[in-house]
């Protein structure tokens, strides 16, 4: 079923749809329906090819292949293997808080808002299953030990808006805004100056909607606004520590970081959400422009 739609604002196209477990909005400032219409239909494409080609919740791609493995090696085309290059490297730079292994956390961990934490036991026996550096990765060929995962969602949805960008840049010279849940990137500055708004939940005691005013490049937001759990006034995060099966302490509620790239601003973005308390004095180190809460 087609779900794309398509509807005139003051000033631009808006179209939206739903791809990767979030609400999916472009803008598009192009006169012609026809061409907003091809436009919205590229990117709606490409995110679920995306989409299935990645998603950890289906039985018939190279994740589920790899996932269903049992020790064997799997061989992975290049874009796979760009990914799982990018996964590596960010499991370098954080020394080791970045494992795309963590995956099989979410066993026993379930961010529903609710006060069911799990028996340190449960967490003890999973964690056992996580850790990249027991994986051998080389010449597009991966190796896990048996029972171990790989889960590529923390990288698939910048990932996904930058491909859609490139998408639209073959199609039009016009300013196109994607944003998929909150990651987001302009393909061409838009005319006489203007720029795009675009609100961003932002979670603390209370729960607001901030405003970015964005020209060109890419803003990756991460946080719990929606995935936490909370018991005896403590909150914990979506957001674990593949060292230890538990939350990151002390972890920023929202962390969005502006980059040339949504792929590099979600980097970063991640990145310092890894760090807990010193989220800021990190980002700060990088020479990014991000809002910390």
């Amino acid at each position: 079923m087609n779900d794309i739609l398509l509807k005139k604002d003051t000033d631009c196209w808006r179209g939206s749809f739903t791809a990767m477990a979030s609400p999916c909005e472009v803008l598009i400032e192009v006169g012609a329906e026809r061409l907003a219409w091809r436009i919205v239909k590229q990117v709606a494409d490409e995110a679920r090819r995306i989409e299935a080609k990645f998603s950890r919740y289906r039985d018939d791609n190279i994740v589920s292949r790899i996932n269903a493995a049992e020790g064997k090696a799997v061989e992975v085309d290049d874009e796979t293997a760009r990914l799982i290059d990018f996964a590596d490297q960010l499991y370098q730079m954080s020394d080791g808080l970045f494992d795309i292994t963590s995956g099989v956390l979410r066993r026993v961990w379930r961010f529903d808002c609710s006060d069911n934490i799990p028996d340190p036991d449960a967490v003890h026996r999973v964690l056992k299953l996580v850790g990249w550096h027991g994986a051998e990765w080389q010449d597009n060929m991966l190796w896990l030990n048996k029972g171990m995962e790989v889960d590529l969602g923390g990288i698939g949805k910048e990932y996904a808006v930058d491909r859609c960008i490139q998408k639209v840049c073959e199609i039009t010279d016009s300013s196109v805004l994607i944003n998929f849940g909150g990651d987001l990137a302009v393909s061409h500055a838009r005319n006489l100056g203007k720029c795009w708004s675009v609100g961003r939940l932002i979670t603390g005691r209370d729960q607001a909607v901030a405003l970015f005013q964005l020209h060109k490049g890419a803003i990756a937001t991460s946080g719990d606004a929606n995935r936490y759990l909370l018991k005896n006034g403590r909150r914990y995060s979506h957001v674990l520590n593949p060292q230890t099966g538990w939350p990151i302490d002390d972890a920023p509620h929202t962390v969005s970081v502006a980059a040339n790239t949504c792929t590099e601003a979600g980097m970063f973005s991640t990145l310092a959400m890894l760090q807990g308390k010193q989220a800021e004095a990190f980002l700060k180190l990088q020479g990014v422009e991000y809002w910390i809460d």
